[in-house]
């Protein structure tokens, strides 16, 4: 599987690649109207990397508590600290940039980059299973509302799963909204 998900990955980035330099189109602010569903709760976005599409004009406009992930260790879940768009940041691990400061938060709703997805609501990350674990151990202390953000070109016929794989409840493209549940 490791093999599979590795070709999947080259492939995905390079589709990500082609997608991000035609342009975001709308794709924040049909984000930033899903969210606005979740005003009060605690969101988890995340700081955008390469060719990631950028949730954080939807991050910035969200009335509730907003913190963005950090590794605190291999193969555990991220945490999240608490993120305004004035926070300090400092770069984390990966080369993501995360506050250097702030209140730890635990995300009733997230926003999940991601390479691929597919339209069983499955998505391809970077293979250090972060979200996953997190996403299982958030699952099983309450719901949480899990939304990937993506172009529409990063859609594949299928992403290749095995057992620790969580699934999407929606994602968020440019060209609109799409529920798993």
């Amino acid at each position: 599987m490791d093999d599979i998900k590795a070709l999947a990955r080259r492939a995905a980035f390079a589709r990500r690649k082609e997608a991000f330099s035609r342009g975001q189109g709308q794709a924040a602010e049909i984000l930033a109207d899903v969210l606005a569903g979740y005003a009060q709760l605690a969101l988890s976005g995340y700081m955008p990397m390469r060719t990631e599409i950028d949730p954080l004009p939807a991050m910035a406009r969200h009335i509730g508590p907003v913190g963005v992930p950090v590794i605190t260790a291999p193969a555990t879940p991220l945490r999240f600290r608490q993120w305004t768009p004035e926070a300090p940041m400092m770069t984390g691990d990966f080369g993501a940039l995360i506050p250097s400061e702030g209140a730890w938060i635990e995300p009733q709703v997230m926003i999940a980059p991601l390479l691929a997805f597919d339209a069983r609501g499955f998505r391809l990350g970077y293979g250090g299973g972060f979200y996953d674990r997190t996403v299982q151990a958030l699952r099983a202390r309450h719901k949480v509302t899990v939304i990937g953000f993506a172009f529409a070109a990063q859609e594949v016929d299928e992403v290749p799963i095995d057992e620790h794989d969580q699934r999407l409840d929606a994602i968020v493209t440019e060209e609109g909204v799409r529920w798993f549940v």
